[in-house]
């Protein structure tokens, strides 16, 4: 009984002397934040008119419209002194100040007159391209593209027939 004492005694002493913590733990804190910004939008102005345009009945050609408006023919197409409403497409940006934004332009879209006669109107073009600031929190976009006309084009009114989108996202 004796040797059964000393022994509990000893394990008693043993892990009073070797205690060790085995709970060791630290702990930190954080916090959490989010900034709301404007939203980007996008609000047209004008649209795009490549006003009056004659063409060869023998050759076609294009006709390109910068994004300032300035217009110029190719091959069979001529543009009368009568220009008739000339204008690129026209939007106003607007978000977050000091912000930029990318655009993305259509790649093509089809004119049609009253009888389904097509042109198509390709190589988009803008100002500014492709990413735009927003100081202030706005910017005019100016969009300009290319009119294809083909030779024996039928005279009339042609439009989109369906109308193109211009996409702005913030970078």
């Amino acid at each position: 009984m004796k040797k059964s004492i000393f022994r509990f005694s000893a394990l008693v002493l043993l892990v009073s002397v070797c205690n060790i913590d085995v709970s060791a733990q630290a702990t930190a804190t954080a916090t959490a934040t989010a900034t709301i910004i404007t939203p980007i939008t996008i609000t047209k102005n004008a649209d795009m008119n490549f006003g009056n345009v004659a063409v060869q009945a023998t050759t076609g050609g294009t006709v390109v419209m910068t994004p300032a408006g300035l217009r110029s023919a190719t091959s069979g197409v001529t543009l009368p002194a009568s220009g008739g409403t000339v204008s690129a497409a026209s939007f106003t940006v607007n978000g977050q100040a000091g912000y930029t934004y990318s655009i993305t332009l259509p790649h093509s879209v089809t004119l049609t007159d009253a009888a389904s006669n097509p042109m198509l109107v390709d190589n988009f073009s803008s100002t500014p391209t492709p990413v735009g600031s927003l100081t202030g929190g706005t910017q005019t976009l100016l969009v300009g593209a290319t009119l294809n006309v083909a030779l024996n084009q039928a005279p009339g009114v042609y439009t989109s027939v369906t109308p193109f989108t211009v996409i702005v996202n913030y970078n």
